[in-house]
């Protein structure tokens, strides 16, 4: 049962749209859940058969208890069921926890209960935004200390492995508190913000939570969390000192000035009491003795370097495709097309009126179209299953500051080249503005990157799965070449078939590059 609000502790099954022995895929409609604030829908996060339900639908169970299972058809479940707590227990165990400080990691862990019953405030916690998610970024406050909030107002933009996305408060009143400040991350039910009635004591519901949120981890951090909350609702951090005293500047001053590599002891803050804010970092001009050393630093040769923290993305490309390389043995095919057709059909849908197509766009079309006559191309592996898509998703790879997200164009083998290029520009925008949503890149069947705009004439990619394949897009570029025994300047580029040898075999992928060689160098073959 999903956690899908941050007041939830169960949940009602609304409908089941799906039956024990239904086949369900990745991202399909599972249930609506009514949760404490909404009825919602909830997907699947795996593929399968559904062998049992936990739930009758219009009965209800605790967050975390079985909802339901997915496996293979057929498949033995009864040992799942048997080491499953029950609702009943894990609520106890939970209830016992929030009500007590676990004893047994920390001195800070033995404190006596605090009475929070009088506290008209609550804490929100860092919601799971996707299913993979275990910590979040706040990339903006939508919300600062001592704003009024009302429930469904933005709260804040949270960054996950996926995306950034808005987060919604699901309580009226005053902003008290923020745990996070932008740029920094915390983990999953971690607190995040404290909203509640102007004035209130929120430093109770911080120590209380303390005890039970900081029990896996080290006594030091879990002492720097509650020195930083003071009575006050505006927090200042310091972040160094000098002879003169402490330096106090915002959060996002301080990223600035690392990622700038400027010395905050060098500024004089024009924020509240001297405090150092964006605007001095962004308006800082070095004098010239700075300069002057950092210009004889760099002639002596002086080695420096600097370390930025991994973000969210990077994770996540780091985790999947490190996954994919090591466990999906790689075979690569490569084949060279002439372009020639392509760039004069190109031309010519260009000058018709509001209509602006790229090379990408001719080779997402002719990907498609050949996929469904290689069905075995377009395929995922499932255990000891190989299956074939009916349908021809295309996930086209788009570069933004932090890695890469690939956003899924559906059913691209029935929609017109225009369609397909307005698709993609719209995706580009919100991927390289963080506003892709996670359904936006899910259900992918094959994939393209293409590197072709940078001037790179071949490479290999690494296969995103559960794809089987994935195509590898050079750039075009002129040469000489023999037609008809005569030498002449051709247009020519280069691809790269990149391939899961455990579902698609050598041949197999060579027939589907002849095929997509085939429609490009003949646009007007894939234009109906």
């Amino acid at each position: 049962m999903p956690k899908l609000s941050d007041t939830m502790e169960e949940g009602v099954v609304a409908k089941w749209h799906k039956n024990i022995g239904d086949k369900v895929e990745d991202g399909e409609l599972l249930a609506e859940i009514e949760t404490d604030k909404a009825t919602m829908e909830f997907e699947s996060f795996q593929s399968g058969t559904i062998l049992h339900l936990g739930v009758e639908e219009g009965g209800s169970a605790q967050v975390d208890a079985v909802l339901a299972i997915v496996g293979e058809e057929g498949e033995e479940y009864s040992s799942l069921l048997d080491g499953a707590e029950s609702p009943t227990n894990g609520s106890s165990e939970a209830s016992n926890k929030e009500d007590k400080p676990s004893e047994e990691k920390t001195e800070i862990n033995v404190l006596a209960p605090i009475d929070v019953s009088s506290v008209n405030a609550k804490i929100i916690k860092m919601p799971k935004l996707s299913d993979t998610m275990t910590e979040g970024t706040v990339a903006s406050w939508a919300k600062q200390v001592g704003d009024k909030v009302e429930s469904g107002e933005i709260l804040a933009e949270i960054e996950t492995d996926k995306a950034t996305m808005e987060f919604e408060s699901f309580e009226d009143g005053t902003l008290l508190y923020q745990a996070i400040q932008e740029g920094d991350s915390s983990e999953v039910d971690t607190i995040l913000a404290i909203i509640g009635e102007e004035g209130a004591d929120y430093q109770k519901l911080i120590d209380g939570f303390g005890a039970k949120a900081q029990s896996t981890t080290k006594e030091a951090p879990a002492k720097e969390e509650m020195q930083k909350v003071q009575d006050s609702t505006k927090i200042d951090v310091p972040i160094a000192s000098n002879s003169s005293g402490r330096i106090v500047a915002s959060p996002l001053a301080k990223r600035l000035a690392k990622e700038k590599g400027i010395d905050l002891s060098l500024l004089n803050g024009s924020g509240d009491g001297g405090r150092i804010i964006k605007r001095d970092i962004e308006e800082y001009q070095p004098t010239a003795e700075v300069q002057a050393t950092v210009q004889s630093a760099s002639a002596m040769g002086q080695e420096s370097y600097e370390e930025v923290a991994v973000s969210q993305m990077r994770k996540a490309i780091a985790r999947r495709l490190g996954e994919s390389k090591f466990s999906a043995p790689h075979f690569y095919l490569t084949i060279d097309v002439d372009m020639d057709n392509a760039i004069a059909s190109r031309k010519a849908i260009n000058e018709l009126p509001d209509t602006k197509i790229s090379f990408n766009d001719l080779v997402i079309k002719s990907a498609a179209v050949s996929l469904k006559k290689h069905p075995a191309v377009n395929s995922s592996l499932l255990k000891d299953k190989i299956r074939l898509h009916h349908n021809v998703n295309i996930g086209v790879a788009v570069a933004v500051e932090d890695g890469l997200v690939v956003p899924v164009v559906k059913h691209a083998d029935l929609k017109q080249l225009s369609s397909i290029s307005s698709e993609v520009k719209e995706f580009a925008d919100k991927a390289r503005s963080k506003r892709l949503q996670p359904d936006e890149m899910e259900g992918s069947t094959f994939s393209i990157s293409n590197l072709g705009m940078f001037g790179i004439e071949e490479f290999t990619a690494i296969i995103n799965p559960p794809n089987a394949c994935i195509l590898a897009v050079g750039t075009i570029r002129q040469e000489a070449v023999v037609v008809d025994g005569q030498l002449k300047v051709g247009n020519r580029m280069k691809v790269t078939l990149s391939c899961d040898h455990r579902v698609v075999d050598g041949a197999t992928g060579a027939q589907f590059l002849q095929t997509f060689k085939t429609y490009l160098q003949n646009p007007v073959t894939i234009l109906g």
